[in-house]
């Protein structure tokens, strides 16, 4: 059973650090710093997630707090979220957002794509891709990419922006690397 961590406050670089197992990460709060840089940002995200899902091998647990680590760390974004598929769709996992389309049918929309074409979607103007599904009217761009286990489709991270073309190589390669690290973390 995993217990909740001790919190202690390092004066001297004014964070919180969480205590667990011996070990010492900073604060999932207090770790990302304000950058213009895209690639540091990234970086900075994925130190947060492997803190926040150090030794934890709850899958909903990871993709919830995820979730929060990406909605609250990237700009103009409006929904960060997991679809999860299963009986031969996707259903709605852990998400920051507004409320979302809770099924989606494989090959259908952006999430759909990229979970048959087992492929990265990057998409600069959702109005424009054929068959695409508007839970959030105010989404304009979005980056759906794929989860897998052993090889086989676990399910799909979704990031939507309210701007045009949001999301680029950097974001692509951040958020990879972010997908990469909560596969390892699968059992």
């Amino acid at each position: 059973m995993r217990f909740c961590p001790e919190y202690s406050f390092d004066k001297l670089r004014r964070r919180i650090v969480i205590n667990y197992q011996g070990k010492r990460f900073l604060d999932t709060g207090a770790v990302i710093e304000p950058t213009t840089n895209k690639a540091e940002l990234y970086q900075q995200i994925l130190e947060q997630v492997k803190a926040i899902t150090f030794d934890e091998t709850d899958a909903v647990a990871n993709m919830a707090n995820i979730s929060a680590v990406l909605f609250h760390a990237m700009p103009d974004i409006n929904w960060a979220g997991f679809y999860l598929y299963k009986q031969q769709q996707l259903i709605l996992g852990p998400f920051q957002g507004k409320p979302a389309c809770i099924r989606i049918a494989m090959g259908k929309g952006v999430c759909g794509t990229a979970a048959e074409l087992m492929t990265i979607q990057r998409i600069e103007n959702v109005h424009e891709f054929k068959g695409h599904i508007a839970c959030d009217s105010a989404s304009n761009s979005e980056i759906v990419i794929p989860v897998t286990l052993n090889g086989e489709l676990y399910g799909v991270l979704d990031i939507d922006s309210p701007q045009f073309a949001r999301f680029d190589d950097v974001d692509q390669h951040g958020l990879t690397a972010v997908v990469k690290h909560f596969e390892s973390t699968l059992s």
